[in-house]
């Protein structure tokens, strides 16, 4: 089995590397709220600091009348070889050693008035200090702000209970250890801390009781009552401590005389001497160092599966968010190209159907185009009017003789040149279509989110190629607009029959070519050859713009771009995976959990089982 100072030690480290970290929060469901600590908790001048510096065996932490405890003190004590000089680091000043204590007071009430300010508030922020000693065992203990029953001059009325709700919402938590501290001058039945105690743990399995200030009771009487479990039973036994006198503390007396006064006080007590190997600051921290290392064994599993589902989650995410890139241009510029694959399969999506939006450009076939269409202003171009000026003008100074062949050109020709604004109309906005659908999938392409300039080099590049296929779309279109007019399909007016004169059986080869019923026959048969024309075309449009522009868009979306990527130097490629440092900042941080986390549950298996 694995050595009491082994097993605590490793927890020790472990709750410092989640404090460093900023993984000490979150409703029990961090590794730091599933291992177990010591919470100190008392009424004011209960004696609570002086059990601090006896337990550490220094003079450390600050002092005065009222509430002095304004922050929570998580004190972690790690023991240190016989050989090595002892020292203090505070988490908020990581790089510093502090080898004089009395410098440790000082940071310790500045650091306090840097968030309360000078003024008698309190803070639920804590202050984390770690000592490093041959004088300690290796423990955490968190000294809590002074429990108090009225407000004094310069408190809110609420300071109460705010410290109250301070209090109890470390000592609530089922793997705190509630070190209750109690003067032996006062009834018991009217502690603070036993009071709260009962509330939070009523089995007092969780509860040690310390009674303080014994050598300051009244002559004739003294705490056995207590001390043997008769006043108020714990399951824990009570431990008593003397602490050092104000003339002591005023004579700066060494706290390693300190406990040996104690030990003689004990000793030589006639009251206590039956019970002087259970009572002093020495006896209660290996008290606390023995059961500690107990309920650490026991919650092990729990412990291990806690650190096992975090693992998951923490690989998940950083899966999610993406794993760090190679150095080498050869891994950045696999990188990329994953990348770029990866947007490229979510645009496809869109287009096939996997995703809304390429429903869009059916759309545009399906309802704009033929819309466009039927807005056309045919009526107005084959109008009696218009067809009498144009057979006219394209006649000149010789009337046609039976046809007029160049009058009907010329309506086609003007009809037929309508359809090259919604065929452009078409192709423009099947071009907007892709464009958004090429946002979206930037946006949703999960890869990307941590590179916002390859975001931006790959939009760039994937509209400038849009670009592209909307010309050759756009010129496609037309030719097949223009090769309508280019040659008209001469069977179409073969098959027209010869109307006769209204009123008459025969044909009138001889009728006034002008009249307004033979122009109105012009009319009529232009109208059913575009008809004809504009029929083909809305099937033919559609196709076109499939081919030039989602077609390509599918098959070589990003062709050029990667051949432009290839030809990158290192440092380009580096400058396109810039990725956004708050993405950054946040994996890092990830990373760093998982790999505590890993090493924490190496380390528990390893140490724990021995």
């Amino acid at each position: 089995m694995a050595t009491m100072e082994s097993l605590i030690g490793l927890v020790n480290r472990i709750q410092r590397a989640c404090t460093v970290l900023g993984d000490h929060g979150g409703e029990g469901s961090s590794l730091w709220e599933a291992l177990p600590s010591v919470a100190v908790v008392g009424g004011q001048s209960s004696g609570k600091s002086s059990v601090l510096e006896s337990i550490v065996g220094r003079d450390f932490l600050p002092r005065g009348s009222g509430i002095v405890t304004r922050r929570p003190l998580v004190l972690q004590l790690h023991k240190l070889e016989r050989a090595q000089a002892e020292y203090a680091e505070f988490l908020h000043a990581p790089r510093k050693k502090f080898t004089d204590f009395a410098s440790v007071r000082r940071e310790i009430s500045d650091e306090t008035d840097r968030i309360t300010g000078k003024s008698k508030q309190i803070s639920n922020v804590p202050i984390h200090l770690s000592i490093y000693s041959p004088h300690v065992v290796n423990l955490t203990l968190i000294d809590l702000p002074g429990m108090t029953k009225v407000a004094v001059e310069g408190q809110p009325d609420s300071i109460v209970e705010d410290i109250d709700n301070m209090v109890r919402s470390y000592v609530e938590k089922p793997n705190c250890i509630i070190l209750a501290i109690s003067p032996a001058n006062q009834d018991i039945a009217t502690s603070d801390a036993i009071k709260l105690a009962r509330e939070v743990d009523p089995s007092g399995e969780r509860t040690f009781g310390v009674l303080t200030k014994l050598d300051l009771m009244d002559k004739g009487t003294n705490a056995l009552d207590v001390l043997e479990g008769r006043a108020y039973r714990l399951q824990h036994p009570w431990v008593g401590i003397v602490n050092r006198s104000q003339a002591d503390i005023n004579k700066n007396v060494d706290m390693i005389d300190a406990r040996r006064k104690e030990q003689e006080y004990f000793a030589t007590s006639p009251d206590y001497g039956h019970l002087a190997h259970k009572m002093g600051s020495e006896y209660l921290a290996k008290l606390l160092s023995q059961h500690l290392e107990s309920v650490i064994r026991s919650r092990i599993p729990s412990i291990i599966a806690l650190i096992n589902k975090t693992i998951s989650e923490l690989e998940a995410e950083l899966d999610r968010l993406g794993r760090p890139i190679g150095v080498d241009a050869g891994a950045q510029l696999y990188t990329i190209l994953e990348m770029c694959r990866a947007f490229d399969r979510v645009f496809k999506e869109h287009l096939d159907g996997g995703r809304p939006g390429g429903d869009r450009i059916y759309g545009v076939f399906d309802n704009q185009l033929p819309a466009a269409l039927k807005k056309l202003p045919f009526d107005k171009h084959l109008s009696l009017n218009n067809v009498r000026r144009v057979v006219t003008e394209a006649d000149g100074y010789q009337p046609h003789l039976i046809a007029p062949e160049q009058g009907y050109r010329r309506l086609i020709d003007g009809s037929l040149g309508f359809f090259k604004g919604p065929a452009e109309a078409s192709v423009d906005a099947v071009h907007f279509v892709l464009k958004e659908l090429v946002r979206k999938s930037i946006t949703e392409t999960e890869e990307l989110k941590r590179f916002p300039t390859l975001q931006a080099d790959i939009a760039a590049a994937a509209n400038e190629a849009l670009e592209r296929f909307r010309d050759d779309s756009r010129k496609t279109v037309l030719r097949l607009v223009e090769m309508e007019s280019s040659y008209l399909t001469v069977e179409f007016f073969r098959k027209l029959p010869l109307e006769p004169e209204k009123g008459t059986n025969n044909p009138a080869p001889t009728t006034d070519r002008y009249a307004d019923g033979h122009l109105r026959r012009i009319g009529s048969n232009v109208s059913a050859y575009v008809g004809m024309v504009c029929e083909t075309l809305r099937l033919t449009i559609p196709k076109a713009i499939v081919y030039c522009q989602v077609r390509e868009a599918k098959r070589s979306l990003l062709n050029y771009f990667y051949s432009q990527v290839g030809q990158r130097e290192k440092k380009q490629l580096g400058a396109m995976l810039d990725e956004d440092p708050t993405l950054m900042d946040k994996r890092n941080g990830i990373a760093k959990r998982l790999e505590l986390y890993k090493s924490a549950r190496d380390e528990i298996d390893s140490v724990a089982w021995k």
